[in-house]
């Protein structure tokens, strides 16, 4: 080792960050056939450490979109299976390079107090630095359901404060996913300390508004040059979020850079009906 001028400390190597994608891949709408190619190859050039999706679906008959697209980009799955629309799932799910070690799904409100057929799915990952809490969701979509997805969010972050709580974490906690809700809405403003959070120190950083573009680009998710959307009545909006609980010491989890994928067709196939986000955390 070469020793370093008089009175400088030696320098320690930096570790590389932890890079994670949220995507909604459109369930089987459209010509979702010639979709799944597309979205294998967006998925491999995003090489992520962790892939949060939303809308993936499984046949009676074993067919799983997840698991062939874990085994295509050689990954660990996790996915909930519980909504069921004429055999077939819709449902979110969890990637991941390293060991899950554990995970669990938890019915979110619906409009009628009764769980609704959307979910949180939570993997407990084991990354070589340390164990990550990642959750995945796809809250309720309709514009005047604001009041429906904050008791959506108030749930999923009452199960994060308590792993908070319990110390259970050694890298900031991560909740990935459509939100349907834009990012001045109360339901974002609540999550990113806005306004009174949903549960009681537990304030998220949105990695978008942290490491984005935002100068040059306002990252919409759906969008409406998205050739999938040409009969859409919806405006362009940002909608699918990476956040991250606190950072830990030395300003772990904290968003280092963010980008769309999955915007642009691939031999003329748009992948989905919405673009994915990736981020790159310290």
């Amino acid at each position: 080792m070469v020793n370093p001028p008089d009175g400088a400390a030696p320098s320690t190597p930096t570790a590389p960050p932890i890079t994670v994608v949220t995507w909604n891949l459109w369930w089987r709408f459209g010509d979702f056939h010639a979709r799944q190619e597309p979205i294998a190859q967006v998925l491999a050039a995003a090489d992520a450490d962790i892939v949060c999706l939303q809308e993936v679906w499984a046949k009676q008959d074993h067919r799983d979109q997840a698991a062939w697209l874990g085994e295509r980009l050689g990954m660990n799955v996790a996915r909930h299976d519980t909504a069921q629309r004429d055999g077939l799932s819709f449902a979110n799910a969890v990637l991941s390079k390293w060991p899950i070690v554990r995970s669990e799904s938890h019915a979110l409100p619906g409009t009628d107090a009764r769980p609704s057929h959307r979910q949180v799915i939570h993997a407990e990952i084991q990354s070589p630095r340390g164990v990550i809490h990642v959750f995945s969701t796809h809250l309720d979509q309709r514009f005047d359901n604001s009041e429906l997805r904050q008791k959506q969010l108030k749930l999923i972050c009452a199960l994060m404060s308590q792993i908070d709580r319990s110390h259970e974490t050694d890298f900031p906690m991560i909740l990935a996913g459509d939100l349907n809700a834009v990012p001045d809405s109360d339901e974002i403003r609540a999550l990113t300390g806005r306004r009174p959070p949903y549960s009681a120190g537990l304030v998220l950083t949105d990695a978008w508004e942290v490491a984005g573009s935002q100068a040059t680009d306002p990252g919409w998710t759906w969008r409406g040059d998205n050739p999938l959307l040409q009969q859409a009545q919806w405006p362009n909006r940002r909608l699918d979020y990476i956040l991250t609980s606190w950072p830990r010491r030395s300003g772990q989890g904290t968003p280092v850079s963010a980008r769309l994928i999955g915007s642009e067709p691939i031999d003329g196939v748009m992948p989905s009906d919405h673009a994915g986000v990736w981020a790159a955390l310290r």
